[in-house]
């Protein structure tokens, strides 16, 4: 495989009381985190780079790229893609609101992949993931260089829906950490996916089921 694309969850991020959870920034250490993972890839990629439009994820992105390519790495450039947001929230608030009701995300991601949310408050988890899954294999059909590495930079929660949704893992399952990721190339026809934490797995086929 000479072409593959990693799901990232942003680095180490603040939590500001009182502040929009999406307007949290980079930490110092998330910062340096960066530039240490971009560092240690291996130099023959060359990376792309798309993120959540939040300003840590875009960050995130940038930083990596920029270590990668201080140390003799090729790269291209990065650019916000809404695939990678919190589009499947219909109503943030609501979504908090039942998130702190249950006791956090874990249950919460139960009880949506249950199909057990207000219809209003969460697209169906099902529809969300393939949807993130099928934007990461449109940009798998266009690389630019081989060997290639796409990073999507997003949030926990989307890669806890992946795990959960497209590989059976455990809602309550590890921790998903800052800068913890999935991995997505074609091989055999199909897309498969891999997390840290069990086998790869087939995903596809069709995408919009």
């Amino acid at each position: 495989v000479d072409h593959a694309a990693v799901l990232l969850r942003h680095s180490a991020r603040t939590f500001e009381p009182g502040l929009h959870d999406l307007d949290n920034l980079l930490t110092d250490e998330g910062r340096a985190l960066c530039c240490r993972f971009g560092r240690r890839l291996p130099k023959e990629l060359t990376l792309r780079a798309y993120a959540s439009p939040a300003q840590r994820c875009l960050e995130t992105a940038q930083l990596i790229l920029e270590a990668h390519e201080a140390e003799g790495g090729s790269i291209t450039r990065h650019r916000p893609v809404e695939a990678l947001g919190v589009f499947y929230a219909l109503d943030q608030m609501k979504m908090w609101k039942g998130m702190e009701a249950v006791g956090g995300m874990a249950g919460y991601l139960q009880s949506w992949l249950a199909g057990a949310v207000p219809a209003d408050a969460m697209m169906p988890a099902h529809w969300a993931a393939r949807l993130v899954l099928r934007s990461m294999a449109e940009k798998l059909s266009s690389p630019v260089a081989r060997p290639q590495l796409d990073l999507h930079v997003s949030h926990d929660m989307t890669l806890y829906l992946l795990r959960s949704a497209l590989l059976g893992e455990p809602t309550d399952g590890p921790p998903v950490a800052f800068l913890d990721g999935l991995l997505v190339w074609r091989a055999e026809g199909a897309l498969w996916l891999k997390s840290q934490h069990g086998p790869a797995q087939r995903v596809g086929g069709e995408l919009t089921d």
